[in-house]
C-alpha cells in the first residue's frame, strides 16, 4: 500500500512558477513509477508527466513539455513537479499517482493522492 500526499499548490499569475511535491508513505516508493495528472473543472483527468522508478526516464504531455519538469528523490520518498511559465490553461487540480510502470494512461496507476489546487490568473 502506498499513501500519497500532494502539496505546493496555490495561486500564481501567468508566467509564474510553482513546485508541487508528492510525499509517499511506505518502504517501496523506489520501486514505483510516478505520474502527475491534472483535472480542470468540467474536464477529464489528463496526463501531465511521468518518471520511472530510478528517475532515468521521464515523459511529458505536449502541452507542458519545455515548461514542466518532473523529478524524484527516492531517499525522501518524494516526487516533484516544477512548473514554470504557467498559463491560465494550467489551472486545475493536480494529482500524483504511483504504479508499476510509466505511461499516460490513468489505468496504469494503482495509487492516487487527494490532489492540490493550482490557479493561474491572467
Amino acid at each position: 500500500q502506498v499513501r500519497l500526499v500532494e502539496s505546493g499548490g496555490g495561486r500564481v499569475q501567468a508566467g509564474g512558477s510553482l513546485r508541487l511535491s508528492c510525499a509517499a508513505s511506505g518502504r517501496t516508493f523506489s520501486t514505483y513509477a510516478m505520474g502527475w495528472f491534472r483535472q480542470a473543472p468540467g474536464k477529464e483527468r489528463e496526463f501531465v508527466a511521468a518518471i520511472g522508478w530510478s528517475g532515468g526516464s521521464t515523459y511529458y504531455a505536449d502541452s507542458v513539455k519545455g515548461r514542466f519538469t518532473i523529478s524524484r528523490d527516492n531517499a525522501k520518498s518524494t516526487v516533484y513537479l516544477q512548473m514554470n511559465s504557467l498559463k491560465p490553461e494550467d489551472t486545475a487540480d493536480y494529482y500524483c499517482a504511483a504504479g508499476p510502470r510509466t505511461g499516460w494512461n490513468r489505468g496504469l496507476y494503482d495509487y492516487w493522492g487527494q490532489g492540490t489546487q493550482v490557479t493561474v490568473s491572467s
